[in-house]
């Protein structure tokens, strides 16, 4: 469940694009596993500039409620709205319709920064 053409976080983020625009940000299937039934999103809105590593928004389960980090620094161009109806698609869909935030990166250069799928999985394996 760890999809070769996505890039990651030690936060267990995911990152879909390769910089050149506006790339689509999730949770990683590793990270809704771990929170259990997802209840309540908090993202920020679009205009929103964010940095690399600062808080994006909350993700509330019945387990617990966990921070959001941004994965690279940049403008929230879009985010995913129907997530304030429906949290629960991340649970079923992390890496399809339950994606979080579109930003457009400062410095396209820092996606590839990010982890490969074989350094993300060697990660959640250790």
């Amino acid at each position: 469940m760890i999809p070769e053409d996505l890039r990651y976080t030690a936060e267990h983020e995911w990152v879909a694009g390769d910089g050149s625009g506006p790339v689509r940000v999730g949770i990683t299937h590793f990270a809704q596993d771990a929170l259990g039934d997802i209840v309540y999103v908090q993202l920020p809105d679009e205009g929103t500039v964010v940095q690399a590593g600062d808080s994006l928004g909350e993700i509330e389960s019945t387990k617990s409620v966990s921070e959001i980090y941004a994965p690279i620094s940049g403008t929230v161009v879009a985010r995913n709205a129907t997530l304030t109806d429906e949290p629960e698609i991340i649970n079923g869909e992390p890496y399809a319709a339950g994606w979080l935030v579109e930003i457009a990166p400062d410095d396209p250069a820092s996606v590839a920064a990010l982890l490969d799928a074989a350094a993300y999985r060697a990660l959640t394996e250790s």
